[in-house]
């Protein structure tokens, strides 16, 4: 399936593994010029090459979403290369889970202001070109834990907060032919899930609690925000889709 996206330039933040590595593959394929974005530049270097050994279009950029000169770099530096911005997902995040008596303020910081701040600053960045051109995407990963998880009172704020910021983002936008939206995973097979020591255990009640009985895999997640990068998804917008297999 065509999904009108052949040339088009996406920024995808904390795009080097897990999700945002898979958000890479699935827009390379449709034709998409991906720029690696992540705080991890050898990791992001890799990812990019891997793209272009495979025959894709990619940059690789070193960023620190949460500081506001790091970003407007990157978004110079991909401005250099291709002159535009047409995609931006929001991608870039982490977990510091602990009960709230124990969570230091630091804890709370670090992780809302990746997710939430991250987003704002790269938004900031992006909606410019998009009102120029009359056309752009934004996709903001958002999180099942929208909905609350204990242990995960920053992670279920910022990821709670990210929806929030999606739809006043559709509002403010929707005049320049933008498009907002945001993708809530459920638990994925990603790197760091499969590290977790208790994998084994977390993989078998979700296969008990889910009604697609598997855990997502990345390329679920990828495939989602490439349509609604797409011209298929053009009157979609200030939505929150859910890729959890129905576990609410």
């Amino acid at each position: 399936m065509d999904l009108g996206l052949e040339g088009r330039v996406a920024v995808v933040t904390g795009g080097a593994n897990g999700i945002g590595a898979s958000v890479c593959d699935c827009l390379t394929a449709e034709g998409v010029k991906v720029v690696v974005a992540d705080i991890n530049t050898e990791l992001a270097q890799r990812k990019a090459q891997e793209l272009i050994d495979a025959g894709r279009e990619a940059l690789a950029v070193g960023v620190d979403v949460t500081d506001a000169a790091s970003v407007k770099a990157l978004f110079e530096s991909v401005n250099n290369k291709w002159g535009r911005v047409d995609v931006l997902v929001n991608n870039a995040g982490f977990t510091r889970d602990m009960r709230i008596t124990k969570m230091q303020l630091d804890d709370w910081n670090s992780v809302v202001d990746v997710i939430l701040k991250g987003a704002f600053l790269c938004t900031r960045e992006a909606i410019p070109y998009f009102s120029r051109q009359n056309w752009g995407r934004i996709i903001n990963i958002s999180s099942r834990a929208h909905l609350g998880n204990a242990g995960q009172a920053n992670y279920s704020a910022a990821k709670a907060g990210i929806i929030g910021f999606t739809k006043a983002m559709a509002l403010e936008n929707g005049r320049f032919n933008v498009t907002v939206n945001a993708v809530a995973p459920g638990i994925i097979n990603t790197e760091a899930v499969l590290r977790l020591p208790h994998y084994e255990k977390i993989r078998e009640a979700a296969e008990k609690i889910t009604p697609i009985p598997r855990i997502g895999e990345p390329r679920d997640v990828g495939a989602v925000v490439a349509f609604l990068a797409s011209e298929l998804a053009s009157y979609v917008t200030g939505d929150v889709l859910h890729v959890t297999g129905g576990r609410y």
